[in-house]
């Protein structure tokens, strides 16, 4: 199958410190980190360069959820986690996964135009924010007002993701970076949740590309995750949830060939853009357990690991 490769950048809710260092254990024995931070030697260093071009190709929610309404694919409450639970959420380590995974789920809303779960998704999100204190970067009365009167899509999702742009530079500038990965992980986790069941009921080539693209693009979440892996259980496990995703994709084969140049204008200039196209090999059997995989890890991750 072939379809047309875009980089857009992720549709990310990336909040930075808190103040308050949380630690202890959740039930079930898993202790979360006492710090965002990750101690000098015990990371493997990204340059700023390699970590942007990880962060604008992970698949973003907002494309996924584009897909589906091309297909027609009516809008189902039911793909969306939960938010009546996010009081319960007291640590660092939990609130970056959850709004990660929060962030998909509000560009798959806005997509639909559903004002009234946006909001409550967006009173969620600010909450979790202000309790991290980078709310300031979160325009929430702006983001509630388009929301709720549907007037502007485009700029719904333009301050959306300018937001989420912010957050993602402060958290980067500010040795910050662990939490900048685990919300990375769950925008992809969120997406890729909502990309796999879909494509498990409704047949589509240029969905069921993405899903086969995400092979190249989980190999560069996983190396954004590697360096924190030895601060702390939980990193573990998420990490080796990861790593059970791209196991499945194992036999999927993606290959690229250079598509027709395009001549656009760019700053007053004709700028000549070179496409590349995709081509997957991907079995009916390897994409349902790739969907039971991603939907397994998804579940574990809103339940707290």
């Amino acid at each position: 199958m072939t379809g047309t490769i875009t980089k857009i950048a992720a549709v990310i809710l990336l909040l930075g410190v808190c103040s308050c260092r949380n630690s202890g254990t959740r039930q079930g024995g898993l202790s979360f980190p006492v710090a965002d931070s990750v101690p000098a030697g015990e990371a493997e260093k990204l340059s700023d360069e390699a970590l942007a071009d990880i962060v604008q190709n992970i698949a973003s929610p907002v494309e996924i959820a584009s897909i589906l309404q091309s297909m027609q694919v009516p809008f189902s409450a039911g793909y969306l986690a939960p938010t009546h639970e996010a009081d319960r959420l007291t640590t660092n380590f939990q609130k970056a996964v959850m709004l990660g995974i929060y962030g998909a789920d509000l560009g798959y809303l806005n997509i639909y135009e559903k004002t009234g779960n946006s909001v409550d998704v967006l009173s969620t999100i600010k909450r979790l924010a202000d309790g991290l204190r980078v709310g300031q970067y979160f325009d929430f009365e702006t983001l509630k007002r388009l929301s709720v009167s549907k007037s502007n899509l485009d700029s719904l999702l333009f301050l959306s993701v300018n937001s989420y742009n912010q957050i993602d530079n402060y958290l980067r500038e500010n040795n910050r970076g662990s939490i900048s990965a685990l919300m990375i992980a769950g925008v992809w986790v969120e997406g890729q949740y909502l990309a796999t069941q879909v494509a498990m009921s409704h047949q589509d080539e240029i969905l069921r590309d993405r899903i086969g693209e995400q092979k190249i693009i989980l190999g560069d979440l996983l190396m954004l995750l590697r360096p924190y892996r030895s601060t702390s259980r939980e990193y573990q496990s998420i990490l080796g949830m990861m790593e059970g995703i791209s196991n499945k994709y194992t036999d999927v084969k993606v290959s690229y060939r250079l598509g027709e140049p395009e001549t656009i204008e760019e700053d007053g200039r004709l700028v000549l853009v070179q496409h590349e196209e995709s081509i997957v090999e991907m079995s009916d059997s390897q994409l349902a357990e790739i969907a039971e995989m991603s939907k397994e890890v998804r579940n574990k991750l809103i339940s707290g690991l």
